[in-house]
């Protein structure tokens, strides 16, 4: 049983995007401040990669741990509504396989950033960093 009313989950749902992230936003401030440039969203590839790095074809997705399953604190299932979000993530985790796959077949790297590594900045900094000048 959900804590809250329909009206209120609805507005929270409604709050969360897509684009422009507060995690998503700090990768690439961590981007442009290594001297990297980008483009943002490219229809025209699989996933719609959040960064992409034409003239080296790479592109990087700034995933969220919860939406995104990752296996962090973060990334737990909610105690409620199991039957929902149980196959709702597990269907993002296999897209998220299919499109990283898709990407490789076409001859690009792809770079995954959770949510979770911008604790350590400057680990993901150099991480960034290898994956672009590599």
């Amino acid at each position: 049983m959900d804590r809250v009313t329909k009206a209120i989950r609805s507005k929270i749902m409604a709050s969360v995007h897509t684009r422009d992230t507060g995690a998503e936003m700090a990768v690439r401030s961590i981007v442009h401040r290594l001297g990297y440039r980008y483009s943002l969203v490219r229809k025209d590839l699989p996933g719609k990669p959040d960064l992409v790095f034409v003239s080296r074809r790479k592109v990087v997705f700034v995933h969220g741990c919860f939406w995104h399953g990752h296996s962090c604190r973060y990334g737990r299932l909610p105690k409620s509504r199991i039957a929902y979000w149980k196959p709702k993530i597990a269907a993002n985790r296999v897209r998220d396989r299919k499109q990283a796959n898709g990407l490789r077949k076409a001859g690009w790297s792809v770079m995954i950033v959770w949510q979770c590594q911008l604790k350590k900045r400057d680990a993901l900094e150099a991480r960034i960093e290898a994956f672009l000048h590599g």
